[in-house]
């Protein structure tokens, strides 16, 4: 709450409502983890050995997760630290919580073989790595989460801050996929638009002179 929204030589409003946000945003950080590690439990997973086989959701998270490390580093050298917790909090709601995790679920669910493992492996990656970009704004929270992993280190304070996996770039499959997260949001507005109920099924045909490869 106190570094959220704070920027040097600038005085800060105190407000409930930011700590209740805070509060919900660890609530989000801690069932998206109890989430990700039940799947996990009892399960050892590698690293897929194509990488480029990964399902266009892993690819864009993965990717997205590298340029967020990236950005983080560079406000935390530079002592911007309302910044880089504000872009740590939206990528980890955002695009973990409210989108990846709701995109993979049926695969957990539904399918077995690679397409699991993958999404379960990709999954752990994000989780072990958004928690150590976490860890020194809500260093509690992360540490429990942190220990309760299969095959962690003693304590989260000893790893070392995440770095960039060039082998983990792909721009150009985000820049796709992100057109694909356009067009569910359109969606999602003409029917709340329409008052079309929930539950109701929608057809949808996209036409576009540079469709998505997927």
């Amino acid at each position: 709450t106190l570094i959220t929204g704070n920027a040097p030589g600038n005085d800060m409003r105190f407000y409930w409502e930011r700590v209740e946000s805070s509060r919900n945003f660890a609530n989000k950080v801690w069932n998206a983890s109890r989430f990700i590690m039940m799947n996990l439990e009892g399960r050892q997973v590698k690293e897929p050995e194509n990488l480029k086989a990964l399902c266009p959701e892993d690819q864009w998270i993965l990717s997205r997760l590298n340029t967020v490390i990236r950005e983080v580093t560079e406000n935390m050298d530079k002592y911007e630290l309302g910044i880089a917790v504000q872009k740590v909090y939206d990528f980890l709601w955002d695009e973990l919580c409210d989108w990846y995790i709701e995109m993979v679920k049926p695969r957990l669910y539904g399918e077995k073989g690679q397409s699991r493992t993958a999404a379960l492996w990709t999954l752990k990656t994000v989780l072990v790595k958004g928690r150590q970009m976490l860890h020194p704004f809500m260093p509690f929270i992360t540490e429990e989460i942190y220990q309760a992993l299969p095959g962690s280190a003693e304590t989260i304070m000893t790893q070392a801050w995440p770095t960039v996996d060039e082998s983990h770039n792909w721009p150009e499959e985000e820049e796709a996929f992100e057109k694909v997260m356009d067009y569910i949001k359109a969606v999602r507005t003409m029917r709340t638009e329409m008052n079309v109920h929930p539950a109701k099924k929608t057809s949808m045909v996209i036409e576009t002179a540079d469709p998505a490869p997927f």
